[in-house]
């Protein structure tokens, strides 16, 4: 299977100095991330709950505090989950290229050389993307709230569908330029959809999910190669 054959060959790269410094520093900077994110939310509930909080023609209300308080609990726990979908696509976008890089000059050392993505596109398509996936993610809180026991699917689906669509493009962009990637990525979209997911479902595994974006970017790499053929 293309997949877990592209899986376990980007796996069995660990070993190589390039591969793992770029793995280490993607690991680095997820956590940065995330610690970041997680402290700047309960900063804001801390901000938010004060002494004491207040309502309109209510007045003092001070169990509100306390829900407040305990909120931040669940935003350390709970908020890295939904965080990893955004972050994994910064991280990817950020160093793609040196992993794609790392990847066919040990697979593939016979193809060309490619001149790389302008930062200033890559910086553009990236921020593009994050907003996609936090406007998807906030309005599938909907469908959660309706299809509770369906959540976790649905998360999967939705973002091993964005994910995949972006790893993909990113890694065919580089060889193929971007009307080649979409053409590409429109004939086996079925196969990207499912890499996708099985992508976004370690990436709601802590630990785990911090390894994810670096290891997502080399699988796609080769799974781009495999579906592209012997010479893109």
């Amino acid at each position: 299977m293309i997949i877990l054959n592209a899986f376990f060959a980007a796996l069995g790269q660990i070993g190589d100095p390039k591969f793992r410094g770029v793995l280490l520093r993607g690991v680095g900077l997820t956590i940065i991330l995330l610690i970041a994110a997680c402290a700047g939310a309960i900063w804001l509930i801390n901000r938010l709950s004060g002494d004491e909080i207040s309502l309109p023609w209510i007045g003092a209300v001070p169990w509100l505090n306390d829900v407040l308080n305990y909120s931040g609990i669940f935003v350390v726990l709970i908020l890295p989950v939904f965080l990893m979908v955004p972050v994994a696509s910064a991280i990817t976008s950020m160093f793609l290229e040196e992993v794609a890089q790392a990847v066919e000059d040990k697979h593939y050392p016979t193809l060309p050389a490619v001149p790389g993505i302008p930062f200033s596109d890559g910086l553009r398509d990236a921020l593009a993307f994050m907003g996609v996936l936090i406007v998807a993610n906030l309005l599938a809180l909907i469908l959660y709230a309706i299809f509770t026991p369906l959540a976790p699917f649905i998360f999967w689906a939705m973002n091993g569908f964005l994910l995949g669509r972006e790893y993909f493009t990113l890694a065919a962009m580089r060889r193929i330029g971007r009307d080649g990637a979409r053409k590409l990525r429109a004939k086996h979209s079925a196969t990207i959809w499912l890499a996708g997911t099985l992508m976004a479902i370690p990436l709601s595994v802590p630990l785990i999910n911090l390894v994810i974006p670096i290891f997502g970017a080399a699988t796609f790499t080769h799974i781009f190669h495999k579906l592209s053929g012997p010479t893109p």
